[in-house]
């Protein structure tokens, strides 16, 4: 019976540990810090290919110390199925933001969006 919640217990640990479902918001946060503080692996692991050759381009240009505050904020999130929007506000920049993410592999990921691309806002 101790090895059967043994068991159980460490599959049940593995299953959690798997669910890596994080809000597009969170994502949209810890992918524009990643482009403002230059780091280029966080970046990498939260876009698509395409998001990231667009962002990756612009990264130098925006760089920023490493301890300040983004102030980020959500104004409005919007899912539909696999796409996701989030219109945000930092510190950095006057006008308000928006990223689109897409769902890979069970993950939100940004990713570039089309010129003139309708948005939910």
């Amino acid at each position: 019976m101790k090895k059967l919640v043994t068991y159980l217990s460490v599959l049940l640990l593995f299953a959690c540990a798997g669910e890596q479902s994080s809000k597009p918001s969170d994502v949209a946060k810890t992918v524009l810090e990643s482009i403002y503080q230059g780091n280029e692996d966080v970046l990498k692991a939260h876009t698509t290919k395409e998001g990231y050759a667009s962002f990756n381009t612009v990264m130098a240009t925006f760089s920023k110390n490493k301890n300040s505050d983004s102030n980020f904020k959500v104004l409005e999130e919007s899912i539909d199925g696999d796409v996701a929007w989030v219109k945000y506000t930092t510190s950095y920049d006057k006008t308000p933001g928006i990223f689109k993410l897409i769902k890979q592999e069970g993950e939100w990921k940004v990713t570039a969006r089309r010129p003139k691309e309708k948005t939910p806002f």
